[in-house]
């Protein structure tokens, strides 16, 4: 059974927060409900799953060193009526492409974020925008843009309540490597 208040996450080091935030306080209407995040697996399962669970997501996660990525570049996805999500793109990807195939094939019913016609792309949104005005933040983001690098040496399983309640917390954190 998967629910909307839980996910599997990549987190940034707090150190790094800065900018990201600094751009979603004024473009993304989710900044007070998630922490800045890469999502590996969402939907997911209850809470109440998360202890089965992190010894499961362990044994695949040892496989896999930490590994560096680079926020470097803004894209976005278009929704319907010229709605648009904003995102970094976090490089190389196919670590995280790898990563979050180990973490699917333990809960292969969570696979929500697999089901775009590109498959699973690794993103770290930024905000919300709607219509010409897309684009235009998008370039302008990018000119002002210091590309940030970072570790990714942990997945955080993460909840949260009803409203009014409902931020993320960490739940769970799992390293990589052995």
């Amino acid at each position: 059974m998967k629910t909307y208040n839980t996910a599997v996450v990549v987190i940034p080091p707090q150190e790094v927060w800065p900018p990201i935030q600094a751009i979603r306080e004024q473009h993304d209407r989710q900044i007070r409900r998630w922490m800045p995040h890469i999502t590996m697996l969402y939907p997911f399962r209850p809470r109440e799953e998360f202890p089965v669970l992190a010894e499961r997501f362990a044994a695949v996660c040892a496989q896999q060193d930490p590994f560096p990525i680079t926020l470097a570049t803004f894209r976005s996805f278009q929704h319907a009526r010229q709605r648009y999500t904003l995102w970094l793109a976090p490089e190389p990807k196919e670590p995280l492409v790898q990563l979050q195939t180990l973490l699917w094939q333990v809960v292969p019913d969570c696979d929500d974020v697999r089901r775009y016609r590109g498959g699973f792309t690794p993103h770290l949104s930024v905000g919300q925008a709607q219509g010409e005005a897309a684009s235009q933040l998008l370039s302008s983001l990018q000119e002002t843009w210091q590309p940030v690098t970072f570790l990714v040496d942990a997945v955080s399983l993460i909840w949260r309540d009803s409203p009014p309640d409902d931020v993320f917390r960490v739940g769970q954190v799992i390293r990589l490597g052995s």
